[in-house]
């Protein structure tokens, strides 16, 4: 699972008195002007969006504050310019955004209509980047379609990553009780300072809907069953997420005494301040194509999600849940070229048991090219779910457990002749693969390759869609019907949305979703 896991990097007190929109410090003219409790900001407004980026809502996580719980942003005097997206958190390049080695990077973004004031107790919605908790950054989210189409308020964040942002450690865990999930904390104070300062902007802190797409929607699933996050939100909409990727802390320690004995900090006793001395850079490398986890039975999460989900011990909140139709072509690129034999022997080491079971059922055909085995692995990868629970029949299994606990609106995004992650030679598409939909709610997302600039008119409907079943949701606790098809909750239809372009959505019933990703043999045979 850990291997698997590091695949994900292509891929989330008192308010204070506001001041007037309108109100302008001087030589600060032209921007709307928000007081929060620790200062007064200054964002710009564009198209009837303003946007306030950059806040600090911890203190940067460096020096002794490294692998420790978020601190209190500190207040700054005069007018904090809130025009440009703060400091990535440190990651290795990749397609997903360019190498940073910034710790300073605990910002949250504020976009909202151009008209909202405080005390119109807007709807908020709160976005958790993915990029499978080791890349990514709230600046591939520019909310502005969202705030246009649904008049709510987009809030988005960054939180640690990688081995700064989840490392568990036995000498961090003698100093606080618990270890790992630095990064989960962070999304819980940026939550905290959403249900403090949102009432700032116009927004409503008892309407809070918390989202998040891949490492975003595990994210999502671990707040449902934290205890520290009951009370911060109203609803959760999970993209291609995953309730399975916890590990317990004694194999988040194993693993963490083994970076740190590679970063030439064995003693257990005095690995913590060992590591605190170290380069960013050298963290980053020493960790590179680490998997990352979240860590259950610890205070922050102490239930592991995938149980709580299972038993019901989450929160009861409206949850809009789904995957992709093809989740697995996304980590397939590397399958393009392999000959059958080469296949046969991929399936042979990955199910050692039920190969001969699996290839049955996913057969080499009489007719080949070179990319027969991309498309056979991103097929056998996204139903069965081995790529950290996400999509097929595990993500059919997660929509079940949740109906029977909580308002559950399930979808597939069914679009399969758009534009994916990767470029392919005419004629070949990745289509509806893994993130494959963020660009038709946040155009600015674009995985190192343009993706909304490419749409065509059909997709652009797409877009609008998605955008007012996301936006009424987190308004109502429901996707509305008024725009396109309706959507029933999944516990008393058994019916699923299947989003596809130029306003030819449709429901489908679960049967349909269970035998298109052969749900019957993994459920059985193969699980």
């Amino acid at each position: 699972m850990r291997a698997l896991l590091g695949c994900l990097s292509a891929i989330l007190l008192v308010l204070a008195a506001p001041v007037a929109n309108a109100a302008v410090a001087p030589g600060h003219a032209g921007g709307p002007v928000v007081r929060v409790a620790t200062g007064l900001l200054q964002g710009t407004r564009s198209d009837g969006v303003d946007s306030f980026l950059g806040i600090p809502y911890a203190q940067p996580p460096v020096g002794a504050l490294r692998w420790r719980p978020p601190q209190p942003a500190k207040s700054w005097s005069g007018v904090r310019a809130a025009t440009a997206y703060g400091n990535r958190c440190p990651a290795l390049a990749s397609t997903n955004g360019p190498e940073s080695t910034t710790e300073d990077c605990l910002f949250v973004n504020v976009q909202r209509p151009a008209w909202a004031r405080a005390g119109d107790r807007l709807p908020v919605y709160f976005w958790i980047h993915g990029g499978g908790l080791v890349n990514g950054s709230s600046n591939q989210h520019d909310g502005s379609q969202l705030v246009g189409i649904g008049n709510v308020i987009v809030v988005t964040i960054n939180y640690r990553l990688g081995a700064l942002g989840f490392l568990a450690l036995p000498s961090l865990t003698t100093e606080a009780g618990q270890s790992g999930n630095y990064g989960f904390l962070d999304q819980q104070a940026a939550l905290r300072w959403v249900r403090r300062e949102i009432g700032a902007f116009g927004g409503d802190p008892a309407r809070v809907t918390i989202g998040g797409e891949s490492a975003g929607g595990w994210s999502v699933c671990s707040h449902l069953a934290a205890p520290g996050s009951r009370g911060l939100f109203a609803g959760a909409i999970m993209q291609s997420g995953s309730c399975v990727a916890t590990q317990t802390l004694a194999t988040a320690q194993t693993a963490g005494t083994a970076i740190a004995t590679k970063l030439g900090c064995p003693d257990a006793g005095t690995a913590a301040a060992c590591l605190r001395g170290k380069s960013v850079t050298d963290i980053l490398r020493s960790t590179a194509g680490n998997g990352v986890e979240m860590v259950h039975g610890v205070p922050a999460l102490p239930q592991d999600p995938d149980v709580a989900v299972g038993d019901g011990t989450i929160a009861r909140v409206p949850v809009l849940v789904g995957a992709n139709r093809d989740e697995g072509r996304t980590f397939a690129a590397g399958f393009i070229g392999m000959t059958q034999a080469q296949y046969v022997g991929w399936v042979d080491t990955t199910f050692p048991s039920t190969a001969a079971a699996v290839l049955a059922h996913y057969p080499w055909p009489s007719t080949s090219d070179s990319f027969t085995a991309a498309y056979l692995a991103g097929a056998i990868l996204t139903d069965s779910g081995i790529v950290g629970g996400i999509g097929g029949c595990v993500n059919n299994t997660l929509v079940r457990q949740l109906a029977r606990v909580t308002p559950t609106f399930a979808y597939e995004f069914d679009h399969r002749t758009g534009p994916g992650l990767q470029p392919t030679p005419v004629g070949y598409v990745w289509g509806a693969g893994h993130a494959a939909e963020l660009a038709y709610l946040w155009p600015s997302f674009d995985n190192g390759v343009p993706i909304a600039p490419t749409f065509d008119a059909a997709e652009r409907r797409l877009a609008v869609d998605m955008s007012r079943y996301w936006t009424s949701f987190v308004a109502t606790g429901r996707p509305s019907a008024v725009f396109s098809a309706s959507w029933p909750g999944y516990a008393a239809s058994g019916r699923v949305l299947s989003l596809r372009a130029g306003g030819h959505s449709v429901t489908i019933p679960d049967s349909t979703i269970t035998a298109e990703h052969q749900c019957s043999f993994w459920n059985s045979t193969a699980g």
